[in-house]
């Protein structure tokens, strides 16, 4: 059975092994971020347990001793070993920007935007996935996530983007074939995309329209708003929408907004990250830069 040797501190090997490459403890300590004093101390530390000096001091420099230089080689090189295992891994980490995004935000809101994004960080990588299931930042290699909800989610940063806002939107093709929509109890005589969305019980509540056998009416279930707009697009029907992903769309009149009422289930959209990375440099610049997209977009969104 092989003899377990005992290591000295690893801290103070750290720090001998800075020492022996600068010879010098005030350059050691600016690197390791510590004091001259700790260095020394550390240092003292080590020679207790090795039993030996290994610098000497002299009045403004010091230089490893025999025995220091014989220990300071294998100790550099295994620092070396160590700083080409992980540097390089965590310099593609720091490097890339991983989002998790609901998909009908990230086809329809980020994807337009991200650009503006990459060219203010060109030295940052994105990459974007598509998903809506829960993140769990411990498990997933996820750098920020964008999700909907009340914002009320145990040990992340949440900041609200913009409110969920939603209002039933069809396609030309559909208002020509179907004729004039006058008011919003005619909404019902269209075919409703996903009668059992939440949704349009809480916006034709709010506009005066019984909704008694809604949810037992034939429909599709597509998920997505992202998903739900190409079978708008396609005249299959009206579906209860985010005008806001949509707005070329409804500016070039492929979809039509029939009324101007926008109702809100008082959720919103949340940018979040673990607590214990809110200053890690990539996610402070993204955090920076969403942000003022969505001021931007709730401020075009409040104008008209």
């Amino acid at each position: 059975m092989n003899k377990i040797v005992r290591l000295p501190s690893l801290a103070a090997i750290r720090v001998f092994e800075a020492a022996a490459r600068h010879e010098n403890f005030t350059e050691a300590a600016a690197e390791l971020g510590m004091t001259q004093a700790s260095v020394s101390y550390q240092i003292k530390v080590l020679e207790e347990r090795i039993g030996a000096p290994l610098f000497l001091r002299q009045a403004r420099k010091v230089t490893l001793t025999a025995i220091g230089r014989q220990l300071s080689t294998p100790t550099i090189e295994a620092f070396d070993r160590l700083r080409a295992t992980y540097g390089a891994d965590q310099d593609a980490l720091n490097r890339t920007l991983a989002i998790s995004a609901l998909p009908t935000f990230a086809a329809n809101w980020l994807a337009p935007r991200i650009g503006r994004f990459q060219m203010a960080h060109p030295d940052l990588a994105v990459r974007v996935e598509s998903d809506p299931k829960l993140i769990d930042f411990a498990q997933d290699e996820i750098d920020v996530a964008i999700r909907y909800g009340k914002g009320d989610w145990p040990g992340v940063v949440a900041h609200a983007l913009f409110p969920s806002e939603f209002t039933p939107i069809t396609s030309r093709e559909l208002l020509d074939a179907e004729g004039p929509i006058q008011s919003p109890a005619d909404l019902l005589n269209l075919q409703i995309i996903d009668p059992t969305d939440p949704f349009w019980k809480l916006w034709l509540a709010e506009a005066g329209v019984a909704t008694d056998g809604l949810s037992d009416r034939v429909g599709s279930h597509l998920g997505a708003q992202t998903v739900e707009v190409r079978a708008v697009l396609s005249g299959q029907g009206i579906a209860m929408l985010t005008p806001r992903f949509f707005r070329y769309e409804l500016e070039t009149g492929r979809l039509v907004q029939p009324f101007d009422r926008v109702s809100t289930d008082g959720g919103h959209y949340w940018l979040i990250y673990p607590t214990a990375r809110r200053n890690m440099p990539k996610i402070r610049a993204f955090r920076q830069w969403i942000l003022a997209e969505a001021e931007a977009d709730n401020a075009l969104v409040a104008s008209g």
